[in-house]
């Protein structure tokens, strides 16, 4: 890391960071690996953002080999419980991008956003423009339904057409290639918060759902007994994100025993963070080794890591 020493003092640093943290238990090295957040903006890509309030939930391999942050499809997060929202317009992108960008989609240009507490999607179907005014609940599976309660094309109201000659959009839509966990039931689109998002993928159960003018919000809580909180070592700190136990890898580095948190220079806003590009924001940031092998890792937000990297990178105490 430039602005903390040269790679081999950082390997020392990871090795040192074996040790288990005080008061809590020591993990298996080949156990999942513990993950909390608070205060994260957390980027799918470069400009889809999910602001995560909480976060607790694990990290889980998807072959033999532990969590590499350089292979986005190496793990999965799996959520205990967790807060997070999501811009309307954030919200279409993903679907524009993500869920119904495949050859011979018939849905294109989607578009979100949000009317007297309902969502408004717009499109085009086959072709065709469309819009749909609808309620956004949450299944008994933890899906999320959009149940419209008014749809036109063109401009012009086709619901009680549709109703008079029984059609409806399952009949009207055909998502072949569409991703699992994308379906039309009727005239409801049934979306999995998995399904919207690509590698790392997301398995959790949304129980419930707030619709507002600037954010869809999602609140997810397991079945299962609730994990307990993690205890990051700095407790003050409001904006992190905090992985224990497990194996853990990134770059060249290999964290046994994880015990490693990685905390927002600027603890005035969310901590800006995007997986694609953590080494950027590693190399333009600093690392604080604990008394008991803990490690700290303080970096800039994304957005701002070019600029702090021109000035040198981040020195302690001065964000």
């Amino acid at each position: 890391m430039a602005c903390a020493g040269s790679a081999a003092r950082w390997a020392l640093l990871l090795m040192a960071a074996a040790s288990p943290l005080y008061g809590q238990t020591p993990k298996d090295s080949a156990a999942v690996v513990q993950a909390e957040m608070r205060h994260v903006d957390y980027r799918v890509d470069s400009t889809i953002v999910l602001r995560i309030d909480y976060l607790r939930g694990e990290l889980k391999p998807t072959t033999d080999k532990p969590p590499y942050f350089d292979d986005k499809t190496s793990f999965t997060i799996g959520i205990d419980s967790a807060v997070i929202a999501i811009s309307p317009a954030a919200l279409g992108e993903l679907l524009n991008r993500y869920v119904f960008s495949y050859e011979g989609s018939p849905l294109r240009s989607l578009s979100l956003s949000v009317e007297e507490g309902q969502l408004k999607l717009k499109g085009q179907l086959h072709g065709i423009s469309f819009t749909v005014l609808g309620d956004l609940t949450v299944t008994p599976e933890g899906d999320l339904r959009l149940h419209p309660t008014d749809i036109k094309t063109a401009g012009i109201k086709v619901g009680g057409l549709m109703k008079l000659f029984g059609l409806n959009l399952q009949k009207l839509v055909k998502l072949r290639g569409a991703p699992a966990g994308v379906q039309i039931e009727e005239n409801d689109f049934i979306l999995s918060p998995a399904a919207l998002l690509p590698p790392p993928r997301v398995h959790g159960k949304v129980k419930e759902v707030q619709v507002r003018e600037s954010a869809v919000i999602n609140v997810f809580r397991s079945d299962r007994a609730k994990i307990e909180p993690l205890h990051p070592p700095d407790p003050d700190v409001k904006n992190y994100m905090f992985y224990r136990g497990g194996t853990l890898r990134f770059g060249k580095l290999t964290m046994v025993d994880a015990d490693l948190m990685i905390v927002d220079a600027d603890q005035r806003d969310p901590l800006d963070f995007f997986l694609d590009a953590y080494n950027q924001q590693l190399v333009a940031g600093y690392d604080q080794n604990l008394p008991d092998h803990g490690l700290i890792v303080h970096m800039p937000d994304f957005r701002q890591t070019a600029s702090v990297k021109q000035k040198g990178g981040l020195r302690p105490n001065k964000p």
